[in-house]
């Protein structure tokens, strides 16, 4: 872990256990040029991934790609550079931390479109208790655009149904109204308030959030402009499982079993220590 987090470094890791998410602010103001950068690229040469999310030429586009990592040198200059890994394996308490996939989702000013609240787990076709996103905002990002989690989600025996965030329907063309496959309905913690209790923090450039893959989460629109960096990773217990349909991403051709650990040609490992 950087030094700077070092001495808070036991009292983070506990609270992602407990909470499934942290705040980490100021954690990468250095990088903030790099990676905007990095998006402006990505924008210009978008993946097969792009996807507006059904925004409309009327309305400030919500638009989101990934794994592009290895074809644009900011990211990959990021992931293994800048210490993240660090960070990740100190909150995971892991030895080891392995790189999923980044994402990039960028909210122009005046987006309307909510993230829908859901958690990443049932989308991946990896899992298990090691596992941490960490959100980094290139922009100033008011409490009423921040990222939205619910504390303690990630503990849930359930994990929420997956929905397609441009049709709200089932991710894999089922009824996500109801329990099957292991999963739950989406939650509405505006609806209820004091079931739910929601962690959101007004972010600076270059601050943090880290959370669980199985951590519930969403955002509102933006009237401002917000893009936003993601880096997913996974430690020493995470492993392969295998999905009812095609998974996002989807990684075609991978060709794992339940119970492996991801293939470290595809998915690399990142320099933790010295």
């Amino acid at each position: 872990m950087s030094d700077h987090l070092h001495a808070a470094g036991a009292n983070l890791a506990d609270a992602f256990a407990t909470d499934g998410a942290v705040h980490l602010p100021g954690l990468f103001t250095d990088w903030i040029d790099e990676l905007a950068a990095g998006v402006e690229r990505n924008e210009a040469q978008p993946s097969e991934f792009f996807d507006d999310n059904g925004t409309t030429d009327d309305a400030g586009r919500f638009w989101d790609d990934y794994c592009n990592w290895s074809r644009i040198p900011e990211f990959e200059r990021f992931a293994f550079q800048s210490g993240i890994a660090e960070v990740a394996a100190g909150l995971m308490r892991s030895d080891t931390v392995q790189l999923f996939h980044e994402h990039v989702l960028v909210k122009e000013a005046g987006a309307p479109r909510r993230t829908p609240w859901h958690c990443d787990a049932p989308y991946y076709f990896v899992d298990g208790p090691q596992t941490v996103s960490i959100w980094i905002p290139l922009d100033l990002v008011p409490v009423e655009s921040t990222l939205r989690l619910v504390r303690g989600s990630h503990l849930w025996d359930e994990a929420v149904h997956p929905v397609s965030w441009t049709t709200g329907g089932g991710f894999y063309g089922d009824d996500e109204t109801t329990r099957s496959g292991g999963f739950q309905p989406a939650p509405d913690p505006d609806a209820e308030p004091d079931r739910f209790e929601v962690l959101e923090w007004a972010c600076e450039p270059g601050d943090a959030v880290a959370f669980h893959y199985r951590t519930v989460h969403g955002a509102r629109g933006s009237a401002s402009l917000r893009r936003a960096f993601s880096l997913r990773m996974v430690g020493d217990d995470a492993r392969y499982v295998q999905r009812r349909g095609r998974t996002s991403p989807p990684f075609d051709g991978h060709e794992m079993v339940d119970g492996q650990r991801l293939r470290e040609d595809w998915f690399p490992m990142l320099p933790v220590g010295s």
